[in-house]
């Protein structure tokens, strides 16, 4: 409880892990807010069933609040409200302001307990975050975003964060790279997803780099870092140290 979980991909494709805190926190019985701005609710719908979860089925029974960005997005840019009177959470898209506080509202009023709440607890997940700074958010906005959220949901709710965020070692980019170190420093968790540098392998898809920040804890210590490699399957991921693989041995 209480945790901020940073998914890093470089790359490569780290949605695998989107998906596997999505199914896992559902399972566990947590309520979940999910800011979708990558994919559609269809298309995280039908991998969760791969994985034993009907994300229907959490949103009527109101265990899942979805953010379907793509939606909200064409919504507003048409002149569409999704729901008549309420505010997008976007809405800084259709606005001279580019602070993200619709959104924060939302992600607030989505995960606070009411009086029928029976779930374990509050979890945030956003896939993937930088996709708001392709949509005109500056960085600033983005980190006072993740901030608040950090303070609603970690140390008020008790909570749980996770955020996807794609990254490049070469990127020229700027905007991109500072959001994405300035959360590496804030991080409870890294679960950084690298492609393979020698390139393409149908045995081994990438290198799973887990850094845990003890030293956000414990000044003077070193961080915890642990290097796997994996293998994406249809149902689930094969992880195995470095030489291992199948097309080692």
């Amino acid at each position: 409880q209480g945790k901020f979980t940073l998914l890093r991909d470089t790359r490569t494709d780290g949605s695998f892990l989107v998906h596997h805190f999505l199914s896992f926190y559902l399972r566990a019985g947590c309520k979940v807010c999910f800011v979708a701005l990558l994919q559609s609710f269809s298309h995280y719908s039908i991998v969760a069933q791969k994985l034993g979860v009907s994300l229907t089925a959490a949103k009527e029974r109101g265990q899942l609040v979805f953010l379907e960005g793509l939606k909200s997005c064409l919504d507003l840019l048409f002149g569409e409200e999704e729901q008549p009177g309420q505010p997008s959470p976007l809405q800084f898209l259709s606005e001279s302001t580019s602070d993200l506080r619709a959104l924060f509202d939302f992600v607030r009023v989505s995960l606070t307990p009411t009086d029928g709440d029976s779930w374990k607890g509050p979890m945030l997940l956003i896939d993937d975050l930088t996709v708001l700074l392709s949509l005109g958010a500056p960085p600033v906005a983005v980190l006072d975003f993740i901030h608040y959220c950090r303070v609603s949901v970690c140390f008020q709710l008790k909570g749980n964060v996770v955020v996807l965020v794609h990254s490049s070692e070469d990127s020229e980019d700027e905007e991109n790279e500072l959001v994405v170190n300035s959360l590496c420093h804030h991080s409870d968790l890294i679960l950084w997803a690298e492609g393979l540098a020698t390139g393409f392998c149908k045995d081994v898809h990438g290198q799973m780099k887990i850094i845990k920040r003890v030293s956000l804890q414990q000044v003077g210590e070193q961080d915890l870092t642990q290097v796997y490699q994996y293998k994406i399957q249809d149902r689930n991921v094969t992880f195995f140290a470095r030489g291992l693989s199948a097309a080692v041995l």
